[in-house]
């Protein structure tokens, strides 16, 4: 299996991994997860921002992974930003539940740049 499949597999865990982070909580209510996550402050609440950034950001990766492999992009270029849309979005996660907004900010048009990156090779085969 090609590397960016892997990518897109690790992108599609990252909303898990963020979520747990939000919910790892003595007093979590599962029983009304969405109200209690509501009422979180500080990383908790970050980390649910960041869990549906995720999924908001998936849906694209992953459809520029599969184009860009569909016109046959050359494979180690899909990869390479594949993998770094991965590590972007991983300093995305830390970033965003440790607080730091400009590097947030910037990791995530990293990950972004490697969306639009995909789609424009895949635009030039």
């Amino acid at each position: 299996m090609h590397i960016s499949y892997w990518a897109v597999l690790v992108a599609g865990v990252l909303p898990v991994i963020s979520i747990g982070i939000a919910k790892a909580h003595r007093g979590y209510d599962n029983n009304d997860p969405r109200t209690w996550l509501e009422r979180q402050q500080g990383f908790r609440k970050r980390a649910d921002y960041a869990h549906r950034n995720h999924f908001e950001a998936f849906p694209f990766f992953a459809a520029a992974v599969l184009v860009a492999q569909q016109v046959q992009v050359a494979q180690s270029g899909i990869d390479q930003l594949a993998i770094i849309f991965v590590l972007a979005r991983i300093a995305y996660t830390i970033f965003y539940i440790a607080n730091y907004g400009v590097m947030r900010s910037l990791a995530w048009f990293v990950g972004y740049g490697c969306i639009l990156g995909l789609f424009l090779r895949a635009a030039q085969v």
